[in-house]
C-alpha cells in the first residue's frame, strides 16, 4: 500500500518531492518494523575526477540553460536560480547493499539513506544538508551552498559568488523562519566536507512557539531552499519549471524522520528517588535534502546534480561543478 501526507501530522519516515504541489509519500511508524546495525565497515572511496566525464551533447544543453538563467537574472527580479540534471551511468552488476554500505563510508557526515517502495522505485543517496530538526521546542536548520573540490584542507579561500550565494540562503531562511519561530540565530559562516567537496555552511537555530502554526507551514516556508531552488523562490521554481527538460521527482526534495519519540534522561539531587534519575519523553523531527542521490532505473542509474547561478556565474565553471558533484558517486558505483 502507498500512503501519503497531507500535513506531516503522523509518525513515520517521509520522502517528499522537489515540487511541493505533488503528494509527500509516507511510511508510517505504525506500519513498520525495525532492525539495527552498528556499523558498516568499507574502505573509504578516494576519488578521481579526471576520470569521469559527461557527453559533450549533455554539456551543450546544460551550458545553454545557464546562459537562458544568466540573461533573465539580468533582465528580471529573479537573484539567482538553480539548475540541475540528470547524468546516466549503466547499473549492470549492481548490488543495492555494497553501494549502500560504500555511501556510508565514504560520506561520513552525511545523512545516508536507501530508500524502496514497489510503487515509487528505489533511491540512494548522501545528502550533506539539513532541511530542519526539531527536538521538543528546539528547532534546527542550516544554510548551505558554494563547492569547490576538496583537497586534503578546509582552510581555503571562496570566491565573491559563492559567498554571495550562500548568504542568499541564510537570509531568505532567517526571514521566513522569523514568521514562523521565536529567537532565530545564526553561527558564523564556516567551510565544510561532504566527501570529495567543500561547502560554506551557517548554522541557524530557533525556539518553537506554544502557538505556532504547525510542521507544515514551518516546512513550506523553508522548502524548496534557495540552495535547490533559488530567489525569489516563486520566480525560481517557475524558471525550473519551463526551463529543466525532465522531471527533479524526488531529487532535491525532502525526507526524513516525523515525530519519532526520544527517550532522555537526567541527574537528579532529590531524594527518595530511585538512581537518582528522571525520563522525559521528546518528540524529534529529523528532515533532509534530498541531494547527492540517484534513482535506480531498469537498465541505468540516473544520478542528479545542480548548481546555483547568479548574474555573476561562468557556465564553463558551472558545468564543471556539476561534474566533481557526480564524481564521488560515480567512483562508487
Amino acid at each position: 500500500m502507498l500512503y501519503e501526507t497531507k500535513d506531516l501530522s503522523e509518525a513515520g519516515f517521509v520522502f517528499a518531492p522537489f515540487d511541493d504541489s505533488s503528494k509527500m509519500i509516507l511510511m508510517p511508524l505504525d506500519q513498520g518494523e525495525f532492525a539495527y546495525c552498528d556499523h558498516f565497515e568499507v574502505e573509504e572511496i578516494l576519488t578521481d575526477t579526471s576520470k569521469f566525464s559527461s557527453s559533450s551533447d549533455q554539456k551543450v544543453e546544460y551550458i545553454n540553460k545557464i546562459e537562458q538563467a544568466i540573461a533573465t537574472i539580468k533582465d528580471s527580479d529573479l537573484k539567482k536560480v538553480v539548475l540541475s540534471r540528470p547524468d546516466f551511468v549503466s547499473n549492470e552488476n549492481f548490488q543495492v547493499f555494497e553501494v549502500f554500505k560504500r555511501l556510508l563510508s565514504t560520506y561520513k557526515t552525511a545523512f545516508v539513506y536507501c530508500w524502496y517502495h514497489p510503487k515509487i522505485g528505489l533511491w540512494l543517496g548522501a545528502t550533506p544538508e539539513t532541511l530542519l530538526k526539531i527536538e521538543g521546542q528546539r528547532l534546527s536548520t542550516m544554510a548551505l551552498a558554494g563547492t569547490q573540490v576538496y583537497k586534503g584542507t578546509t582552510d581555503v579561500s571562496w570566491g565573491t559568488k559563492e559567498e554571495q550565494e550562500q548568504q542568499f540562503v541564510t537570509d531568505y531562511i532567517v526571514s521566513n523562519l522569523e514568521a514562523e519561530v521565536e529567537q532565530v540565530s545564526t553561527t558564523e559562516r564556516r567551510t565544510v566536507r561532504a566527501g570529495g567537496l567543500l561547502h560554506l555552511q551557517t548554522q541557524i537555530s530557533a525556539r518553537l512557539g506554544k502557538e505556532h502554526s504547525g510542521l507544515l507551514k514551518i516546512v513550506r516556508a523553508l522548502h524548496p531552499t534557495p540552495a535547490v531552488c533559488g530567489l525569489p523562490k516563486a520566480e525560481a521554481k517557475a524558471f525550473i519549471l519551463n526551463h529543466e527538460t525532465y522531471n527533479r521527482e524526488f531529487y532535491s526534495g525532502f525526507m526524513g524522520e516525523l515525530h519519532f519519540k526520544k527517550r532522555q534522561t537526567r541527574n537528579t539531587n532529590r531524594r527518595n528517588v530511585e538512581n537518582n534519575v528522571y525520563a522525559t519523553v521528546k518528540s524529534v523531527t529529523n528532515l533532509y535534502v534530498n541531494l547527492r542521490c540517484m534513482q535506480v532505473l531498469p537498465n541505468k542509474v540516473a544520478l542528479y546534480v545542480g548548481g546555483g547561478i547568479t548574474k555573476d556565474s561562468n557556465p564553463e565553471a558551472e558545468w564543471e561543478e556539476t561534474v566533481s558533484k557526480t564524481s564521488t558517486i560515480k567512483n562508487i558505483l
